[in-house]
């Protein structure tokens, strides 16, 4: 897998994260726990596109 491609994928993972994040917000059963994990996921993904893409 080449970089750009990796970095393809993560960013399209952070994409779905950040969906899944909005729906559960919007849905007034969802555990803020269950949030607050999404949110760590997307977190964890942006830092590690960040780490990639700086020189």
């Amino acid at each position: 897998m080449t970089l750009s491609s990796h970095l393809d994928e993560l960013k399209k993972k952070h994409e779905t994260l950040s969906a899944m994040v909005e729906d559960a917000q919007r849905s007034p059963g969802t555990d803020d726990l269950h949030i607050t994990e999404l949110k760590k996921q997307k977190l964890r993904l942006k830092e590690e596109i960040y780490r990639l893409t700086a020189h």
